[in-house]
C-alpha cells in the first residue's frame, strides 16, 4: 500500500464522521445517502436518511410506493427531481435486477438520476470496486494535493484528478479510501483556510509545498444570480382552499402550489396574480388582502413571491397549466407535499397569520 494511503487510512479509523450511513455495505442505502447528499450538507440529510430507511428500507418497498408519499418524505431536502428518480430506480431494479442494486458502475449508471459520480461512489463504497467518486470535496482535495492549475470542474480536469487518485488508491480499499477523501475535505482541507497543519498528507500537498493551497482550486467565473418577483393566490371556496399540482418535468414537478407566477417587466403584483390565475385556471379574481411576502434562493435563481388572498368573480377553477388542481381544507395542507415557499404560505393560511419573509434554499 502506497505510504499516502496508509497514512490516509489511518486517520480516518481515528477521526471518520459518525453518519448513519457509514455503518452499512447495503448498496441500496448506500445509493440512497449518495442520492440524497448531493448539494446537501451531511447533517442536514441525517434526518431525512433515517425517516426515509424506517419507511423505505428495501428497493421493493420503495417501488410500490406512490409519487406522494415519496415527494412528502422528501420535502425541505430540495431538488426535488432526485426523489422521483430514486422510486423510478428502484423499479427499474425490481424489473431488471431482481431487487439487487447492481454492482457494476456501467449498470448503475443506467438508472434514473444516477450520473457517474453516484456510479462510482455506490460501486466503491458498497462493493468496493476501484472507483474515484470525484464530488466537490474531492476536487477540491485532489486539486490541492496535486496543485492542479485549472478549473477541476472541466472534462480534461477532471480526468487528471482521476488518474491522479487512482495511482493513489489501493486496490480493494476503495470505499474507506474515497471516503476518507470525503471526510479530508470536510474536515480539515476546507474551502477557505484549510487545517494544512492538521493535515495527514501534508507530506504529499504540492500546494501546500509552494504556498498555492488558498488558491486551489482555480476557479471559474461566478454568474449572476438572477432574481425574480412572483405571486400566488389563496382562493377560498366552502371552507377549502385550492392547490395546484406541478407537472412533471418542471422545477418543483409534483409537488402542490398555490397558484400564481412571475411578474413580468412593469406589471403590478394586483395585475400579475390576475393575469396568471386566468391562463392557469381559467378564472377572474378580486385580489385582496396579502396573506405574505417570502423570499427563497434556488440554485440558479432567487425569487420573492407575494401571496394574497383572492375572491372568485367568473369562471371554475380547471387546471390548465397544472397537472391537478384540489380544493383542501386548511388543516390537511400538511399531508401533500410541498415546496419552501407553498409550504411557508399554507403554515401561513392554516394558522391565519404572516409567514416569515426569508428562506435559503440548502
Amino acid at each position: 500500500m502506497h505510504s499516502f494511503a496508509r497514512e490516509l487510512l489511518t486517520w480516518y479509523r481515528e477521526h471518520k464522521r459518525d453518519l448513519p450511513w457509514r455503518g452499512t455495505r447495503d448498496a441500496y442505502a448506500v445509493w440512497v445517502s449518495e442520492v440524497m447528499l448531493q448539494q446537501t450538507r451531511a447533517e442536514t440529510v441525517v434526518p431525512y436518511y433515517l425517516r426515509w430507511m424506517r419507511r423505505f428500507p428495501t428497493p421493493a418497498s420503495l417501488a410500490r410506493a406512490t409519487e406522494q408519499q415519496v415527494m412528502r418524505l422528501w420535502e425541505g431536502l430540495g431538488y426535488y427531481r432526485r426523489a422521483l428518480a430514486l422510486r423510478n430506480g428502484a423499479r427499474q431494479i425490481m424489473n431488471e435486477h431482481g431487487g439487487s442494486v447492481p454492482r457494476d458502475p456501467a449498470s448503475l449508471a443506467r438508472l434514473p438520476g444516477v450520473g457517474s459520480y453516484t456510479a462510482a461512489a455506490v460501486a466503491a463504497i458498497a462493493f468496493d470496486a476501484d472507483e474515484i467518486a470525484l464530488d466537490g470535496n474531492l476536487r477540491r482535495v485532489l486539486s490541492r494535493l496535486s496543485n492542479l492549475d485549472r478549473d477541476p470542474r472541466r472534462p480534461e480536469a477532471e480526468r487528471m484528478l482521476r488518474q491522479y487518485a487512482r495511482r493513489k488508491l489501493p486496490p480493494g480499499h476503495a470505499a474507506d479510501f474515497n471516503q476518507a477523501l470525503m471526510d479530508l475535505g470536510a474536515l480539515i482541507c476546507v474551502t477557505r483556510e484549510p487545517r494544512c497543519g492538521l493535515c495527514p498528507v501534508g507530506a504529499w500537498c504540492v500546494a501546500r509545498k509552494k504556498g498555492l493551497q488558498a488558491q486551489r482550486p482555480v476557479r471559474g467565473r461566478s454568474r449572476r444570480v438572477p432574481e425574480h418577483v412572483a405571486t400566488a393566490g389563496v382562493i377560498r371556496r366552502n371552507g377549502r382552499v385550492l392547490i395546484a399540482k406541478r407537472p412533471p418535468g418542471v422545477l418543483l414537478g409534483g409537488l402542490w402550489e398555490f397558484p400564481g407566477g412571475k411578474r413580468r417587466s412593469r406589471e403590478s403584483l394586483h395585475d400579475c396574480l390576475r393575469r396568471e390565475l386566468r391562463e392557469e385556471l381559467g378564472v377572474r379574481v378580486r385580489v385582496g388582502e396579502r396573506v405574505g411576502e417570502i423570499r427563497h434562493s434556488y440554485s440558479h435563481f432567487g425569487v420573492t413571491v407575494y401571496a394574497f388572498e383572492c375572491r372568485l368573480l367568473r369562471g371554475t377553477p380547471a387546471a390548465l397549466e397544472h397537472a391537478a388542481i384540489h380544493w383542501a381544507a386548511p388543516s390537511r395542507l400538511k399531508a401533500y407535499p410541498m415546496g419552501f415557499v407553498a409550504r411557508r404560505i399554507a403554515q401561513a393560511v392554516s394558522a391565519r397569520r404572516k409567514p416569515p419573509d426569508n428562506g435559503r434554499h440548502r
